[in-house]
């Protein structure tokens, strides 16, 4: 943490947008300021919207001068907003480096579904997502993270008294796997829960993941947010072609840790949410639905089907509409909740599996993200 007596020439400023309750606390600490100081600066920053230190005006003169020598509040750049026909609303957001990512908001009735990025790029390179084809950058900072949430609060001028709040639930479902990111995501989320902050409930936030076990085990010990799992095939063999990351975690170690998860929360009726992409003539047919609903039988969950959205070179198409409902058909008649998700904001290039940050062509993967991603997904702690 910056010391009190840095200044902004020694080192870069500290960004207060990404601190937590307790990282800002202790940095007022080290200033030889009161802690209660961090209270005050997360309402002007997240009830607030306020970005200007010098309108923190309930900060002492002094000790705004000496924030202005050493902090800032830098939420990430709209590089451009796109508007679908069925309201979802699209930023491409450009970070430090001048890497691009995209966060979508999804209105429906009585709330609004932010989905948040937590990289640029990603590694894991499952091959009906478009995100993976541009390859992995870097990982996102806490306060590019929760920027996002920032951001999309200010387009609506929600922050703005009585206007209410816009976003009512998150997803860490965006560009990137959140799990390679921890730190930075789980400091992000926890800003998202901090009644000073976004006081959303933990069931409103959602981690999910494609497996990295890991990782996974030590989110139980840290967080409470809901969880879902980018499952995607009935078995390793069809998995590990759709999601290669099973190939070091596969199924049945990815479903002992997602239940460890849900079992290590205090709440006992929470269920994790298995995410499961259709595409015509690899994992729709109605023998996939029963071996899933084998494979699911003792596993507290609900079922989320997902029909594959298009992107150009995938190699995949869309199921019909009957593939989806029989295949919906054999896990309703076994016992499971089950639904659809109905595909938003295709029009803007904005649906699940199509979000590339507008980075790269969608053909191409450079030789230096490639080995990027390959060291990355190596090395999970």
């Amino acid at each position: 943490m910056t010391s009190a007596v840095a200044t902004a020439t020694e080192q870069p400023r500290v960004n207060l947008l990404g601190l937590s309750l307790r990282q800002m606390e202790q940095y007022f600490l080290d200033m030889g300021e009161k802690k209660f100081r961090a209270q005050q600066v997360l309402k002007w920053i997240h009830h607030a919207g306020v970005t200007d230190i010098g309108e923190m005006t309930n900060l002492g003169k002094s000790l705004r001068e000496k924030l202005l020598a050493v902090a800032e509040v830098r939420p990430p750049e709209i590089v451009s907003q796109h508007d679908s026909s069925d309201g979802t609303r699209k930023w491409v957001i450009r970070v430090d480096g001048g890497g691009l990512v995209e966060s979508v908001l999804i209105p429906e009735a009585g709330r609004a579904t932010l989905c948040v990025s937590s990289q640029v790029g990603c590694s894991l390179d499952c091959s009906f997502c478009s995100t993976g084809k541009q390859g992995f950058q870097r990982d996102l900072s806490a306060a590019e993270i929760i920027g996002q949430v920032w951001l999309a609060i200010k387009s609506y001028d929600a922050f703005q008294a009585g206007n209410g709040r816009i976003v009512t639930n998150v997803v860490m479902m965006g560009m990137g796997e959140p799990l390679l990111n921890f730190d930075n995501v789980v400091a992000a989320m926890d800003l998202m829960l901090e009644d000073l902050a976004y006081g959303l409930s933990k069931r409103r936030v959602t981690l999910s993941t494609s497996g990295v076990v890991p990782a996974l085990d030590r989110l139980a010990k840290v967080s409470e947010v809901s969880l879902a799992i980018s499952l995607h095939a009935p078995n390793d063999e069809l998995r590990s072609q759709l999601v290669p990351i099973n190939r070091k975690y596969p199924i049945a170690m990815l479903l002992e840790s997602a239940r460890n998860y849900i079992d290590a929360q205090r709440d006992s009726k929470r269920v994790v949410t298995v995410e499961y992409t259709l595409i015509a003539g690899v994992n729709d047919q109605q023998e996939h639905a029963r071996e899933l609903a084998v494979l699911l039988k003792e596993f507290p969950c609900k079922i989320n089907l997902i029909p594959f959205n298009a992107f150009p070179q995938s190699g995949y198409q869309r199921p019909s509409g009957n593939a989806v409902s029989r295949f919906w058909q054999v896990l309703v008649d076994a016992g499971f909740v089950v639904t659809v998700r109905t595909t938003r904001g295709d029009d803007i290039d904005a649906a699940c599996g199509q979000l590339v940050g507008q980075v790269v062509d969608r053909t191409r993967r450079s030789e230096r993200y490639r080995a990027a991603a390959e060291t990355q997904a190596i090395t999970v702690s």
